[in-house]
């Protein structure tokens, strides 16, 4: 007959500083099952919490009755003569029915949501989910993995399709799903909505400046208090796109040897630019104290910064007022230009330099081929730098004449700078 007993799996600690415990069944052969509790060695004697545990009593009951219920699964099936017949597989999927359905009671789907949440560190990924909790509460705050199938999906994006467009809800969706994965991994559930259903995604317009466009921002004689922001967005290109977050908030120590090297807010990965003199006449025009640049030293936030260099950027362009002393007319350049674009026109203007799509992809940080192949390969950043640095002489490069059958009209006062 099958056998039942508890075990405490100390090969992977929980944030918290706990280990699961689990049920061992040996039957054909040996398997364990998760159940919702963890413990310390300290606070567990092998087969349930000691005194040390806060509410160890019942706590106890609780595990007490899990096994019971085990026990008593296997009694009916020797009974029945179907225990010998029951694979360890099979087995392991009725006792897991019977553990889960009676935690699923207990806990929902947003209690495991906010587990998940708990685990991860940047303050921005965590607002981004917790704008999904609230969507959730309001659609259907009693969720359960085991009510979240492809019918309940396909009404939540209907539901968010009436206030929502695709792009924007198709977010949610993907931290659900990160969530089910989460779960998956912690046998908290072998559910998985996801194998039917498909995660909308809508094609965007292209987020980038021709190189004509480009060359006519760097050049246009900007509004006096425009100038910085303008410098900043050209700084960021010439560091192919660095996010704002590793830009605005690189130390002086990440200078080092003619390179920034930093490690990336969004991923935590490591990250080495080569920087190009153009590059470093900007940096050098607004070196900072406490900072790299003086933007972090100016403002309190560099959101705040970038807040305001999004809004300048957009009023680039000829004005013109109405009247004396009257309201300021303009007629920008770009009005959908953001910091974010300097990204894709690197990006754009590297593809049309017919550089490699993995140096390209390596520049921007992108994984080359799939997350684990890309673990394995020694990409050669000699290539990134030379590929950044035939981008920046393209841009320097592009004559005038071309200038002038850019779609945008230059402004008349329009002069290059030196």
């Amino acid at each position: 007959m099958a056998t039942v007993n508890y075990y405490l799996d100390t090969r992977r600690q929980k944030k918290d500083g706990t280990y699961p415990i689990k049920l061992n069944i040996r039957h054909n052969k040996q398997f364990m099952i998760s159940t919702e509790f963890t413990a310390t060695p300290e606070t567990w004697d092998g087969k349930e919490y000691n005194k040390q545990e806060k509410n160890y009593k019942p706590k106890n009951i609780a595990i007490r009755n899990i096994k019971n219920k085990v026990e008593t699964l296997i009694l009916i099936l020797e009974e029945s003569g179907k225990l010998k017949l029951t694979t360890d597989k099979k087995l392991k999927e009725q006792i897991e029915e019977a553990i889960n359905n009676r935690q699923s009671a207990e806990k929902n789907f947003l209690y495991y949501f906010d587990q998940f949440v708990d685990l991860k560190k940047n303050v921005g990924t965590k607002s981004l989910y917790q704008t999904t909790r609230n969507k959730i509460s309001v659609f259907d705050p009693e969720c359960t993995f085991e009510s979240i199938d492809y019918k309940w999906l396909k009404s939540f994006e209907e539901w968010m399709a009436k206030s929502m467009k695709i792009n924007a809800y198709a977010i949610h969706f993907r931290n659900i799903r990160a969530v089910f994965n989460y779960a998956i991994d912690e046998e908290i559930t072998p559910l998985y909505p996801f194998r039917k259903f498909r995660i909308k995604k809508e094609e965007t317009r292209k987020r980038s400046l021709t190189i004509e466009q480009l060359v006519m921002l760097r050049d246009y004689p900007c509004e006096e208090y425009q100038k910085k922001y303008r410098d900043m967005f050209m700084l960021m290109f010439y560091l192919i796109g660095i996010n704002a977050a590793d830009l605005f908030n690189a130390k002086p120590n990440s200078l080092n040897h003619g390179r920034i090297e930093y490690k990336r807010a969004k991923t935590g990965k490591l990250y080495s630019i080569k920087v190009e003199p153009e590059a470093m006449k900007i940096i050098e025009q607004y070196k900072g104290n406490n900072y790299l640049l003086s933007i972090c030293d100016d403002y309190q936030n560099y959101k705040d910064f970038l807040h305001r260099m999004g809004n300048s950027l957009k009023q680039i362009g000829e004005t013109e007022r109405k009247g004396l002393g009257g309201k300021k007319i303009r007629k920008p350049l770009f009005p959908d230009l953001s910091s974010y674009w300097s990204r894709h026109t690197w990006a754009t203007i590297a593809a049309e330099l017919d550089i490699p799509k993995e140096t390209i992809s390596a520049a921007l940080g992108h994984n080359i081929g799939s997350a684990v192949t890309s673990i394995y390969i020694n990409f050669d950043y000699k290539k990134v730098d030379d590929a950044n640095r035939k981008v920046i002489d393209y841009v320097n490069k592009f004559n005038e004449e071309k200038l002038s059958t850019c779609t945008c009209k230059p402004h008349p006062n329009n002069k290059s700078r030196q």
